[in-house]
Formats: structure tokens, sequence, C-alpha cells
């Protein structure tokens, strides 16, 4: 059963990466054919073929997504031949398993890997470009996605019910937040009965909570723990380690960092007004040129027409 569900996590594809002298990322596709439970490589290059045609398609350079190498496999006789193979970049990977047949647990779980670590790339690459607000709503997506994530892990683990997962997160909160309960953190933030605490942290308090979230969730499908204690144990653990990492570099704990004056929620809907007022603006600068393109057209087809026109 624990192979089982090894085989089944983030943890699986972390186990296969690689990393070349200059410190980028890639995956071997005769390691991740094996991992997807592709028997044959003729098959699973056929899916390679979507996935370059994919990446062609997003303007993305197929021959550095997807580099062709020639490995050697040992031969029963005691010789080795020579076998084809590719040196995957993240993206590569992430469009093979987008193109993979959904039936296959492994492949959704393989979906939501790759395109988790894309997207965090993609943060880190332009993270000190983003205003804090950015920031904010870029972390608190992510931590959406991760909590969806550690809900199925603690599922597994034996969390059930509603009630139950919501004493399973108050542990983490109570770990990382030095023994404060999510009704705790709520009441000092000054929020409403109704307003969701991950909603109104800055981006370094969400940058802790989502490193709790995914440790947590690793660790609970890495060492297979079963039983709603031990699981609330692992996650109230996870995140007091989390603590004494902020502590040993110097940073401010959790509890001690202040409250946005805005929320998430305002911070979307502030993007959407500015968004539609955008589109308002441009509407009519369209219909302008679209009129305009319409005379332009008309005179010239009515000149056209009368250059054309035959005597009576």
């Amino acid at each position: 059963m624990s192979n089982e569900i090894a085989r089944y996590s983030e943890e699986t594809f972390e186990s296969i990466k690689h990393v070349n002298e200059y410190g980028n990322e890639f995956w071997y596709a005769r390691e991740l054919q094996s991992i997807l439970e592709y028997t044959e490589w003729r098959n699973f290059q056929k899916l390679i073929e979507k996935a370059q045609t994919a990446c062609e398609n997003s303007g993305m350079a197929v021959d550095e997504c997807f580099v062709e190498v020639n490995k050697t496999s040992p031969m029963p006789n005691g010789g080795v031949k020579l076998i084809d193979d590719y040196m995957l970049s993240r993206y590569a990977c992430y469009l093979i398993v987008m193109n993979g047949d959904p039936r296959k647990e492994v492949i959704a779980v393989g979906q939501t890997y790759f395109a988790v670590k894309t997207r965090q790339q993609e943060l880190i690459d332009h993270y000190d470009e983003l205003s804090e607000d950015q920031k904010r709503l870029a972390i608190r997506k992510e931590m959406k996605a991760h909590n969806k994530s550690l809900a199925e892990a603690a599922q597994k683990a034996g969390v059930i019910k509603s009630y139950d997962f919501a004493i399973f997160q108050n542990y983490g909160y109570q770990g990382l937040y030095g023994g404060l309960g999510a009704k705790e953190i709520h009441a000092r933030k000054g929020l409403k009965e109704n307003e969701q605490i991950l909603d109104h942290m800055g981006s370094t308090e969400l940058a802790a909570n989502l490193f709790r979230a995914t440790q947590t969730d690793e660790k609970l499908r890495r060492e297979n723990i079963r039983g709603k204690e031990k699981a609330n144990q692992t996650h109230y653990e996870v995140g007091r380690k989390v603590r004494q990492t902020i502590a040993e570099l110097g940073g401010t704990m959790p509890e001690d960092l202040p409250t946005p004056k805005k929320s998430i929620r305002q911070i979307e809907s502030e993007q959407k007004k500015r968004l539609k007022a955008c589109k308002e603006k441009v509407k009519p600068q369209i219909g302008l040129a679209a009129r305009k393109f319409g005379r332009r057209w008309g005179e010239r087809s009515a000149a056209q027409i009368s250059h054309h026109k035959v005597p009576a």
C-alpha cells in the first residue's frame, strides 16, 4: 500500500529530476515514461510528438525544451546498445502530462505537479518585479491549489469529515503561530466573522503558510501517515518547524506581521473594475476605427466601381 501511495505523490517526479552543471532542472523521457506507466517507447513517443506540437504552437523553442540525447542500455549478451532519449524541460514535462491518458491517476498527479512547479518558477523569475498586492494574489492562488492537495493527502490519512479537517488545519496554525489557532489569529487580525484569515495576510505571512501546507502534504504522502491524530500531529510539527526556521533566520513571527489594509477580495475586485474600465475605454476607439475603415473602404469601392463603369 505504501509503495502505491508513494508512486502517486509529488515525490515521484522529484525523485527522477536531474540538475545540470548550470543549475537547470530536467527530466529524462525514458524515466518519465516508466513513471507514467507507458510500457512501450513507441506509444510514449507519440505523446512526446503531441507535446512538441503544442510547444511549437505556444511559441517556445522545441529543441530547447526537448533535447535529443543517446543513452546506452545493457544487452543480455553483455554488450550495450544505443537508445534514443530526451532531456525534457519542466515545461516539456508539463505538456506531456497534459496530453497523457487522463484515466491514469498518476497522470492527474503529474498534471498538478508540473503545473504548480511551472507556475512557481514563473513567480520566482519575476517575483522582484511584482508589487506587494501582486505577490499576495500570486501566493494566495498557490495556497488555494496546495490546500486542495493537502486536503486530499489528509483524507488519505483518515481526515474524512469537514469538522475533522478544520481541526487538522488548526493544528497546523498552532504549530506555525506559537499556539494560536485559527480563531485566535482571526481575532488578532480584527476580522469579521465571514472573513478568511488567508485573505488578510501579507506576502511574507502567506509564504510561510504556503511552505507549511506544501511540506505537510509531502510528509503525509511520503511517510504514509495514517490516523487523524497522527495527521494532526504531523501538521503541528511541520508548522512548528517552519516557525523555528523563521526564528533562526531572524525573521518576524507570523502573528506579529502587520495585517494589510486591503483583503485579497478587495484587490481582485479593484483589478476587475480596472479591467472593465479599460475595456469600456477601448470599445469607442475600436468602433471609431471600424467606422473610419468602413467609410474608407466604401469610398475606395465606389471609386473602383466608377472607374470600371460600363457606358450606357
